[in-house]
């Protein structure tokens, strides 16, 4: 068994996938049409191409038991999901030339330093150094 695809809920596939591929540099992995104007749209690592897919799934629009749970996690602070970086530090200087908004700002806890950021689509993201 292995973990092939991960989903994170966006408002407007569109928004994030601009997001996503724009600032944090992810790219399509796949991009089909779907009922209702929604995409089956995937996105990979470009270090990791033949590794997990993110898929955006636009589920709070249309199921309200997920956009209630996506706001709950937002309006308390915790993050959706996390994203391992080799350096927080940099990609927290960067992400932030890009605009990107950071709720919390690189903070080191034991062996591990991390930010949490804005996606824009309604969710905290967390970036992750092993240290």
């Amino acid at each position: 068994m292995k973990i092939t695809l991960i989903s994170i809920p966006v408002r407007d596939q569109q928004k994030a996938l601009e997001f996503y591929t724009e600032k944090l540099g992810f790219i399509v992995k796949k991009d089909a049409p779907l009922e209702g104007g929604n995409r089956w749209l995937t996105l990979v690592s470009k270090e990791a191409q033949d590794g997990p897919e993110l898929l955006l799934e636009p589920a709070p629009n249309h199921f309200e038991p997920s956009k209630v749970y996506q706001d709950a996690l937002m309006e308390a602070g915790i993050p959706w999901t996390q994203f391992d970086v080799e350096n927080v530090d940099a990609e927290y200087e960067r992400l932030l030339k890009l605009s990107v908004e950071f709720s919390v700002k690189p903070t080191q806890m034991g062996t591990v330093k991390f930010a949490v950021f804005n996606d824009t689509c309604g969710n905290n993201i967390q970036i992750v150094e092993m240290l």
